[in-house]
């Protein structure tokens, strides 16, 4: 081969190299260091306020990251409103009279507007107030990487199978994060967001009514604030962890050795199955957890982002442009 097309090659090897990385890693934590220097400082400003004012805010807003990134990737797609004409994703199962949050969301959107009209996407909003949320409840901060775009469309019935239901068992949760690329370890240490926050008695009632994986005296304090019946008290609201659920800590885990887990499927991290190792380590190494969670973070946050022309930034997170 001559040093001429030796060079070439390598010129279009390097060439490639650099498309996949565009296309793959436009994700950064300086990502709006220029264009908007300011948006993590205001970010901030709005969390604590929200936080302030209700603590259960903080675990809502973890939640929406979740429950956006799960459904065609981390791109603000959950925050959109249906129309006569669209379909979006607020009113699937998992989120109907559930996921909360939006208002929150709506203020930070018009506070970053302010400073950056037209420059911060949504999508990277919903990921800096998830972070901001837990060191808001006592966790640990990390850098978020940012530079995703909106999306236009939404899908409820992907939000109605992608997001596992509290009923699932353990091999439906290790099965529903691995199609989001996120191992068994990610989806223990992201469980421990559940350290934060509540839930409906309709998700937990036949856990504590009808099966055998919980401490006894936990399931009876639990049916006083959630009737048998389907129907009855169905909104009624009960604490993940029983202890701490507005401080961000390893508690969920020391719950699920006590067999205190509210959830089935938070049970299901600690019930003799392959997962049981990693819930006793987060229980005995709080420090083991936060690393590890802030991870799983990152790496839930890289799940399919729209960047470079694909998507919008929407002027108004409830609706495209």
């Amino acid at each position: 081969m001559s040093s001429f097309s030796a060079i070439g090659l390598t010129l279009s090897v390097i060439s490639f190299l650099l498309l996949g990385t565009t296309s793959i890693a436009q994700l950064t934590p300086d990502f709006y260091s220029e264009s908007c220097p300011d948006l993590f400082s205001a970010v901030r400003s709005q969390i604590e306020n929200a936080v302030d004012k209700e603590k259960r805010m903080g675990a809502s807003l973890v939640r929406m990251f979740f429950h956006d990134c799960f459904v065609n990737g981390c791109d603000g797609s959950v925050l959109l409103d249906d129309t006569p004409t669209f379909v979006g994703e607020k009113k699937a199962g998992p989120n109907m009279n559930s996921l909360r949050g939006f208002e929150v969301i709506d203020a930070i959107k018009a506070a970053v507007e302010e400073l950056c009209p037209g420059v911060v996407s949504c999508a990277d909003i919903i990921a800096i107030a998830a972070r901001d949320s837990v060191v808001e409840l006592g966790g640990r901060s990390w850098d978020v990487k940012v530079g995703r775009r909106d999306a236009r469309t939404a899908s409820q019935a992907l939000a109605n199978t992608s997001i596992p239901a509290p009923t699932s068992s353990l091999s439906k949760l290790i099965s529903s994060f691995a199609a989001q690329g996120l191992s068994v370890h990610d989806l223990v240490a992201l469980s421990g967001a559940h350290t934060i926050g509540q839930a409906r008695c309709t998700n937990f009632r036949n856990h504590i009514y009808n099966e055998s994986n919980i401490d006894g005296f936990f399931a009876r304090t639990r049916r006083a604030n959630c009737p048998p019946t389907k129907g009855s008290g169905d909104n009624n609201l009960a604490p993940l962890d029983i202890n701490t659920p507005n401080l961000f800590d390893n508690s969920y885990y020391t719950d699920l050795l006590a067999k205190r887990g509210l959830l089935h499927s938070d049970q299901e991290l600690f019930n003799g199955g392959s997962t049981d190792s990693q819930v006793k380590a987060y229980a005995s190494n709080a420090d083991a957890f936060n690393a590890d969670f802030v991870v799983a973070m990152i790496r839930m946050g890289d799940i399919k982002p729209l960047t470079g022309n694909s998507g919008e930034i929407r002027k108004n997170c409830r609706r495209v442009n």
